[in-house]
């Protein structure tokens, strides 16, 4: 498996295939599904609407990973098997790194840290129960007292996987402060299986700065890339010794329409704009007068309403506002 530069980083309620496919157009080499939780997965009835959504991958999307996470090597094992057989991706991802406290508490994403022998045995599971490649996604440490990510890295290594992502926090940290790139060009310096590095990739500069940091093979961007797609082309671009080039006001409007059509369509009138807000928020920053858009845009809950307001709004870039 090519080891991607630029990749979309897994983000829960956010990384669905709408997202996905406008990466992949900017120029995403890779991208991972919201986490599934293999206990869900495995207990949920055939047709289980929320697992049809986040098994769900569009024809345009070209190396997807479906990330998983649990505990338990047996049902992490089967989870991996059954998901392999659906044909829809072309690699599995272990999730140890999610730091929100619903998961951490019952020993799962970045709880997998306090626990490397477990952590081990999820990992041999599902690399024995697939043949498409798995990679791991973790963190530098629970906290300040346990930075044993190596640990992770070397079961990853000794097992084959194809890359280790790490997060420069620790999961006590959640998204405070800054990613310590550091720290992850030590780890990278330990292991030679491929790192991949993550956090705080949030303008083209970035990629080029923290991949020289830390000496990483790539990059993988998160929050950065909500309502802005082009991050990915921009970051190639610097990569490539290139300026790189801004969304218009046009482009950004007419993508988030195009991102407001695709989530009305994947998941229906009432979800799909009340999920999109959220996106809107971040396409509109930097604009003139965003604040009082996103209050009105926040009152409104059909399709044709907010359609209408994005269509409305006017194309060419404002004198004072970010390009």
């Amino acid at each position: 498996m090519k080891i991607p530069v630029l990749s979309l980083a897994p983000m829960a309620g956010i990384t669905d295939w709408p997202l996905r496919v406008l990466c992949y157009r900017m120029g995403a080499e890779y991208a991972c599904s919201e986490m599934v939780s293999a206990i869900g997965y495995m207990c949920a009835k055939p047709g289980n609407r929320v697992y049809s959504q986040l098994l769900r991958v569009h024809a345009e999307e070209t190396n997807t990973a479906c990330q998983l996470f649990g505990k338990d090597p047996v049902v992490m094992g089967e989870a991996a098997r059954r998901i392999t057989e659906l044909g829809r991706f072309t690699s599995l991802d272990i999730n140890m790194g999610c730091p929100a406290r619903k998961v951490t508490s019952i020993g799962e994403g970045s709880a997998m840290l306090l626990n490397p022998d477990v952590a081990y045995k999820v990992m041999e599971a599902v690399k024995n129960n697939t043949h498409l490649p798995v990679t791991v996604k973790t963190r530098l440490g629970y906290d300040a007292d346990s930075m044993n990510a190596i640990e992770l890295g070397k079961a990853a290594q000794s097992l084959g996987l194809e890359w280790i992502c790490f997060h420069g926090r620790t999961r006590e940290q959640q998204y405070s402060g800054t990613a310590d790139y550091e720290a992850i060009g030590k780890l990278r310096s330990q292991l030679s299986i491929p790192v991949i590095a993550n956090g705080d990739v949030f303008e083209p500069e970035d990629a080029r700065r923290i991949l020289q940091a830390t000496g990483a093979a790539g990059l993988m961007i998160g929050r950065g890339a909500m309502g802005n797609p082009w991050l990915f082309r921009g970051a190639g671009q610097v990569l490539s010794g290139k300026q790189p080039t801004a969304p218009t006001r046009q482009e950004r409007l007419d993508t988030a329409l195009l991102h407001l059509e695709w989530m009305v369509e994947y998941k229906g009138e009432t979800q799909g704009v009340l999920e999109m807000r959220k996106h809107l928020g971040h396409y509109f920053a930097g604009m003139r007068g965003a604040t009082a858009l996103r209050r009105q845009m926040n009152t409104l809950k059909t399709y044709e309403e907010l359609r209408r307001l994005l269509q409305e709004l006017p194309r060419e870039d404002c004198a004072g506002e970010e390009a």
